[in-house]
């Protein structure tokens, strides 16, 4: 009997590992991928590739608002080159709220943006100085096979959307942040 309940143990652990790697296809897949191989500094190839982000951007959010997973809102400034917005993540059916922000790497798309949230910076072992999120060690390799077709709404699902879901729950166990009444988005 002792054997047998280690063994579906085992066996459940394996399948959740399969799951967690479907949520994140299924989410990759509503990303649409992006032709345009062009960094901030390729002139209008730039201005092509900005184009592709912002349809990218709003087809992933339009997914996530019907999946009532609405989880976060960027802007950038008039070139591109610096994003910002809010991030939500939610626990016990209350939601967090975090600024977000990332610079466009001048190596972009070779190189994936550095998302930070820097209202958490010294919070967490899992972030570096200025709050850039530690990515997990598959986001490097991945978005390496896939460029120049990932972008900035890859690099929320693939990079942001797994901290949040592993760093907030433990920040709270924690008490490094605690709800604010006034964070609920309108």
């Amino acid at each position: 009997k002792h054997r047998h309940t280690s063994h579906s143990r085992h066996h459940t652990h394996t399948h959740h590992a399969i799951m967690v790697d479907a949520v994140t296809k299924k989410s990759l897949a509503a990303i649409p991928l992006l032709r345009t191989n062009a960094g901030p500094r390729d002139g209008e190839q730039w201005h092509a590739r900005l184009k592709e982000e912002l349809v990218s951007l709003i087809a992933y959010v339009k997914k996530n608002k019907e999946e009532d997973n609405d989880w976060f809102r960027l802007e950038s400034n008039k070139e591109g080159t610096r994003w910002f917005g809010k991030c939500w993540a939610v626990v016990d059916l209350m939601k967090y709220e975090f600024d977000v922000e990332f610079d466009i790497p001048v190596t972009y798309p070779a190189t994936a943006p550095e998302i930070a949230l820097p209202e958490l910076d010294g919070k967490t072992a899992k972030m570096y100085r200025g709050g850039k999120i530690c990515l997990t060690d598959h986001f490097k390799p991945l978005w390496a096979r896939n460029v120049p077709h990932f972008g900035i709404a890859h690099a929320m699902a693939l990079g942001l959307a797994p901290w949040l879901a592993v760093e907030v729950p433990d920040l709270l166990a924690k008490g490094m942040i605690v709800y604010k009444e006034s964070q609920a988005p309108k």
